[in-house]
């Protein structure tokens, strides 16, 4: 399958099929460059320290390419959202559990209210915060990525005014003065370039989900 270079997100059926094939690094490094993002976020708020969300990245990325060659999506069963998400969830409760001591996993005495600070401290990864941790970070992870489609696409001047005006919060007034156009013009790039984010956000929801 052609792989379009502008997909920063590639389709479930484009990533699938490439992900396959072990000897496609491009494909790999995609993935990579795409998914490290969301799963390192999830990690660290989580609880995990950089170094342990950097394994979790790793180990997920190493648990993924284990599976893929013989992965089958079917979405009957569930997501491609979900299924990375459970890759991520057992990856971060890994990481906890490596931070117990030796003593943790002997027998409690009976009677005893002992616990460690450790497992005290440490958030539980089963928690439904995680499921919406993971829901926020993919949310982010898709309007980073359409925004840079966008970005790709449309004129880079009506972008740049976009940008300064939307994301960069400069008044109307200023960004027109500083383009050279009407603060109506302001507006209806703002309206334009929002719309096709928008746009470009639904499918790529539509598409990994």
């Amino acid at each position: 399958m052609k792989h379009n270079k502008d997909e920063l997100i590639p389709t479930r059926a484009s990533l699938i099929n490439r992900l396959r094939n072990w000897q496609d690094q491009s494909g790999w490094r995609a993935f990579f460059d795409i998914y490290w993002k969301l799963i390192y976020g999830v990690a660290r708020k989580a609880g995990l320290t950089d170094a342990e969300a950097q394994d979790a990245v790793q180990e997920t990325l190493i648990a993924v390419a284990k599976h893929m060659p013989t992965f089958k999506y079917d979405p009957s069963i569930g997501s491609f959202k979900a299924w990375l998400l459970n890759m991520t969830r057992w990856r971060v409760i890994a990481q906890f559990r490596k931070r117990q001591p030796a003593a943790s996993h002997r027998p409690v005495p009976a009677g005893s209210t002992a616990r460690t600070a450790t497992v005290e401290a440490a958030p539980d990864p089963n928690a439904p915060d995680l499921d919406a941790m993971w829901e926020a970070e993919w949310e982010n992870s898709l309007m980073n990525a359409a925004i840079e489609v966008v970005k790709r696409r449309v004129d880079p001047h009506k972008f740049q005014v976009f940008d300064f005006y939307v994301r960069k919060e400069w008044p109307a007034e200023k960004v027109a003065e500083g383009f050279g156009i009407s603060v109506a013009q302001v507006y209806q790039v703002k309206h334009r370039v929002t719309e096709a984010i928008r746009d470009e956000v639904n499918r790529l929801e539509k598409e990994m989900t």
